[in-house]
């Protein structure tokens, strides 16, 4: 096993989404292919290539995840800047905690394994960073539909592999699913490569769970993140449609699922008041 750092000083008063600015290109280097960190190298954008937005576009990957669970809920972070912890969310800032380290690596059995990846796409419009992504060497024979991307200074094709980690257990909704497709999306518009599979770490079972990035999962992805970036650009909230999930939530208190589920709009009210008189 080989496990190296970089020894550098992390960035201070930097967030996970803010360490870095996440290029686009046909092809990116990955540099410090000794092992030290894994950094992406900026280069000027192919022109030839579609791209849909700006860098000033992009909204935060994990979004998708919230926006599947609860509209109202992305809109009140992303939109309306609103954020409280609780419990649940603490426990899972503090499993990333654990693995978000951009500047160790380590390679083992020939699988290079770099934390806290920082990836775009300016074709969903997205940016985020990647709890854990594997660079499983691929076997010599031609690989199907183009997978495997070359390294600076290793020999051979390498697959990538996203891993994300989750707090609780599988869920029902593919929620979990598709902010792991979108990190895979983003790897292969920026390795000009094709991800097959990638996996889900859930702390309670403690299990990975394979993930098969579908064609059915990665149009889901496209139509969420359409819709979120409609939502942004119009400044929209939605109102609360109640579920089960409103109890653990933790801007339960900010959202006030039962009062606004009984809100009515003021011309209703108006005219409520006028029709009693």
């Amino acid at each position: 096993m080989e496990v190296r750092s970089s020894g550098l000083a992390k960035p201070a008063g930097l967030s996970r989404t803010e360490q870095g600015i996440y290029p686009r290109e046909p092809c990116p280097q990955i540099i410090h292919a000794t092992g030290d960190c894994f950094d992406l190298l900026r280069k000027s954008r192919n022109d030839s290539m579609k791209s849909d937005y700006t860098s000033d576009d992009l909204l935060p990957l994990s979004g998708i995840q919230h926006f599947l669970f609860c509209r109202r809920q992305w809109a009140l972070i992303h939109v309306e800047m609103q954020w409280k912890e609780n419990a649940l969310t603490a426990e899972g800032r503090i499993l990333h905690q654990r693995v978000d380290d951009p500047f160790f690596t380590e390679t083992r059995n020939g699988v290079i394994t770099a934390r806290s990846v920082p990836v775009a796409s300016y074709t969903l419009g997205l940016s985020g960073v990647c709890d854990v992504v594997e660079f499983v060497p691929s076997p010599p024979a031609p690989l199907p539909a183009g997978e495997g991307c070359r390294l600076p200074n290793r020999e051979g094709l390498y697959l990538p592999v996203p891993v994300e980690y989750k707090r609780g257990k599988p869920k029902r909704d593919p929620m979990d699913e598709a902010q792991l497709c979108a990190q895979a999306m983003c790897l292969e518009e920026m390795l000009s490569t094709n991800i097959p599979r990638g996996y889900l770490y859930y702390g309670q079972t403690r299990h990975r769970e394979e993930v098969e990035f579908t064609p059915q999962l990665r149009t889901l992805v496209q139509e969420m993140s359409a819709e979120m970036h409609n939502y942004f650009r119009r400044g929209y909230t939605p109102r609360v449609k109640t579920h089960k999930g409103c109890r653990s939530c933790s801007l339960a208190e900010i959202c006030l699922p039962v009062l606004q589920e009984k809100a009515i709009p003021a011309s209703q009210y108006i005219q409520k008041q006028l029709e009693t008189t």
